[in-house]
């Protein structure tokens, strides 16, 4: 018994290593961007010719800040379809879009009984409670929410990609079904 939640932990673990690894690039992106963009370091270092406003390099490193803020901003889609690909034991791409499509359906489905509807705040909530996700009011779930669906679409997926159904519904069996269950459960 041990030895298989010792393994199921190992496998989380190694799930989490490729969205881990990429954290740091993001980070160096981000803060070089941003501290080289800043109008008081840039004129602190008497650079404003080369670092300024306008500049190619300013326009570099604003386009790197911006892809190391993509990043940090986008973690727990990152973290639902990096867990579910880890924890998939085949067809680990079915359960990437199938994760993908859990994490749009849980965030289109979490609202509040008279706080949220579609995209308007109708009751003043605690700062940090609500959250814009990809266009939609939603709770703020953070990475945590993005681990918690690349889990339990991996437990479907593990479950139901080798399922067989009757005749007329064959087009949807085996893989093609994974993605339909994900958003039915999420």
């Amino acid at each position: 018994m041990r030895k298989k939640v010792f393994g199921v932990l190992q496998r989380i673990g190694r799930s989490f290593m490729l969205p881990i690894a990429v954290l740091p690039i993001a980070g160096m992106f981000l803060g070089i961007g941003s501290s080289l963009t800043n109008e008081a370091t840039i004129a602190s270092l008497g650079m404003e010719s080369i670092l300024g406003y306008g500049t190619i390099l300013n326009q570099i490193l604003t386009l790197l800040m911006a892809v190391g803020q993509t990043i940090f901003d986008n973690l727990p889609l990152i973290f639902a379809a990096s867990v579910a690909s880890g924890m998939a034991k085949k067809s680990k791409e079915v359960a990437v879009l199938s994760s993908i499509i859990a994490f749009f359906v849980m965030h289109s489905t979490l609202t509040f009984n008279g706080v949220i509807n579609g995209n308007k705040v109708l009751v003043d909530a605690v700062d940090g409670t609500l959250i814009n996700v990809y266009g939609q009011m939603s709770l703020q779930m953070g990475v945590f929410g993005g681990i918690i669906v690349g889990l339990g679409v991996s437990y479907l997926h593990n479950h139901f990609y080798q399922i067989q159904l009757p005749n007329f519904l064959s087009f949807f069996e085996g893989e093609r079904f994974v993605p339909i269950i994900s958003t039915i459960v999420k």
